[in-house]
């Protein structure tokens, strides 16, 4: 793959990468548990899907969908459970609010490319 003609997909692929790394980063940076599992599981959902194993390519629709509602899920229960660091937690739910919309994006862009 050659940065002066990258795929089409390039752009989202790099912004889901991007804002999975910044979220899985603040989480960790916590140091509480349920925020380390948090971030771990983030790290680990981005390695499903993206690793370059042919093993993991035909899970990678479904990773893609887990990791929309993983996202999700964090969301709604950083609301629900009140937010105990407010001005990083808002930034955060922004940054997690782009991943859901590029991966929403990229799931479109392969649904139709398999067509």
């Amino acid at each position: 793959m050659s940065l002066q003609n990258p795929p089409a997909g390039y752009p989202v692929m790099s912004g889901i990468i991007l804002t999975t790394l910044i979220t899985a980063i603040v989480h960790l940076s916590f140091g509480i548990p349920l925020f380390v599992l948090n971030g771990l599981g983030y790290l680990g959902l981005l390695v499903l899907l993206y690793a370059p194993l042919a093993a993991l390519e035909r899970f990678r629709p479904a990773v893609r969908y887990v990791l929309i509602g993983y996202t999700v899920l964090t969301i709604v229960l950083y609301f629900v459970m009140g937010p105990p660091f407010m001005a990083v937690g808002l930034l955060t739910k922004a940054v997690e609010a782009i991943l859901v919309v590029l991966l929403v994006v990229e799931a479109g862009r392969v649904r139709s490319a398999a067509r």
